[in-house]
């Protein structure tokens, strides 16, 4: 089928897992596990090739990207150190919103050092490699920067999988610039293969379908890694509250009060490193108003719980450019996003996506 070549913006954790990812899915020759789908319309995971990447690093911008991907920051799991050979240098990228101002009372290992170079031509560069996808991985509460790279998209031709929760394919007057020009769209904020939000869906649903009434819940999560050192900036937090809630609520017949209901980052804990845990709690009622209470906890490497996820994405994606479809994709952004343009139950998610793959659903 040939090749899917993508742009990364923000070379940190998610990037190094997805990188890492590609090259150790492309020399298994035994047991395939740990993916959703290995082949889709013919494209397997070796098919996927990194073009471009930007980063603001001054650690990573100007080198290989086999270099940069295990540079601190970073501190994710290494599951591949054997790299599949690549030329691509990351380029400077611009800077906008991406790094919050209290990151500066942290050691240098743990957060962002700033390059002083100015940003390359970002649109250049995209055409030049022949981006066909770009993956937005910048910091959560990135506004102005991931519009940025979207309209760079935009310009040039290129598909965005935007990663995180600022909303753009899940943004009606987004969504309409990409359907305009025909560029497929995939978003918004990235679900993990078994994470904390998929769980919390799967839980809540299991109890109103079940006749459960909800009165209250919460998600805990805390982490190590520089998503959760941002992430103390509370300010960056209302796009990334939004998405999480949503993707609960939206299984319930009836949404909880917002005063019942709380999911989001709690607290930055440095030794957990890229290791991520999420308490979950859930108060109900079942039959006579009987009281019921779960508790959950879930402990999983961050960064590669989400590569598996941008997998299938990108290959959907790189279908639809195949099929000469524009605009949102709709099934592999409610089966593989925590906030799409239209939520769907994760059952019905899965099987809108495997209808795309069969060509019986358009997105």
């Amino acid at each position: 089928m040939g090749e899917v070549r993508v742009g990364i913006v923000g070379v940190g954790n998610c990037a190094s897992s997805l990188v890492q990812g590609l090259s150790y899915y492309s020399r298994k020759n035994d047991e395939i596990i740990g993916l959703m789908h290995y082949d889709i319309c013919g494209y397997e995971p070796k098919d996927i090739k990194v073009a471009a990447a930007f980063d603001i690093d001054r650690r990573k911008v100007r080198k290989s990207l086999g270099e940069a991907i295990f540079a601190a920051p970073n501190c994710t799991r290494i599951i591949e150190k054997d790299l599949l050979p690549s030329n691509v240098t990351v380029a400077m990228g611009n800077v906008l919103d991406g790094v919050s101002p209290h990151m500066i009372d942290y050691s240098e290992e743990r957060r962002f050092l700033v390059s002083e170079e100015d940003p390359d031509d970002v649109v250049r560069i995209l055409k030049e490699s022949g981006v066909e996808i770009l993956i937005n991985y910048l910091p959560v509460g990135s506004q102005k920067a991931s519009e940025f790279y979207a309209r760079c998209c935009l310009e040039c031709g290129v598909s965005l999988i935007n990663c995180i929760p600022v909303f753009i394919a899940s943004e009606t007057k987004w969504a309409a610039l990409f359907e305009v020009k025909g560029i497929p769209i995939v978003g918004d904020d990235v679900k993990s293969q078994i994470g904390a939000t998929i769980i919390h869906r799967t839980l809540a649903k299991l109890f109103n379908d079940r006749g459960v009434k909800i009165d209250r819940t919460y998600q805990l999560n805390t982490g190590g890694n520089t998503d959760f050192l941002n992430m103390l900036n509370r300010e960056r937090l209302a796009s990334k509250k939004i998405s999480k809630t949503e993707a609960v609520q939206s299984t319930l017949d009836i949404p909880i009060l917002p005063d019942n209901i709380h999911i989001g980052p709690s607290d930055y804990v440095p030794w957990q490193e890229d290791n991520k845990v999420c308490f979950i709690r859930i108060e109900g009622r079942i039959f006579g108003d009987v009281p019921i209470n779960l508790e959950l906890r879930l402990s999983v490497e961050d960064s590669p719980n989400s590569a598996g996820s941008m997998i299938d994405a990108i290959r959907c994606c790189k279908v639809a450019r195949d099929r000469g479809i524009g605009g949102v994709l709709q099934s592999i952004s409610a089966y593989t996003m925590k906030h799409p343009l239209k939520q769907f139950p994760d059952e019905v998610a899965r099987e809108m996506v495997e209808e795309f793959i069969r060509g019986d659903r358009e997105r």
